[in-house]
């Protein structure tokens, strides 16, 4: 099942530098990035083996997930969290803001044969 986690920030006057370092579960092998997003459905899959983590690097969206078992909706709102996605979590990223970047870090690289497109019974 998808969970959260925080990642590490460091704030001071001069700003915030928040890091991605041995806190994902997986090596990362690709890193993708979603923006000029209007009001469409992005996402509406799962995969045989890519592991993801989702960071909404600016703005918001939320994140409907479907592990087959249990149903989520997941709102990412601040940078320093970080949502982890695993290869059986059907998911779709929609009510993107104007301003909203979703970066997504992926365990694999593209592989069209990965992706599973239909979603779980309910």
């Amino acid at each position: 099942m998808a969970f959260q986690i925080d990642l590490k920030t460091f704030t001071d006057s001069r700003g915030n530098l928040t890091v991605i370092e041995k806190i994902v579960p997986f090596d990362v092998k690709r890193i993708f990035y979603i923006y000029g997003v209007n009001d469409a459905i992005r996402g509406g899959h799962r995969h045989h083996n890519t592991r993801q983590a989702a960071i909404c690097l600016q703005g918001s969206c939320e994140i409907y997930n479907h592990d087959g078992n249990k149903e989520d909706t997941f709102l990412l709102n601040v940078p320093h969290n970080c949502l982890i996605l695993e290869p059986k979590d059907w998911h779709q990223m929609y009510n993107f803001t104007s301003d909203a970047i979703l970066m997504v870090l992926a365990s694999e690289y593209f592989d069209a044969q990965d992706y599973i497109y239909e979603p779980y019974t309910k």
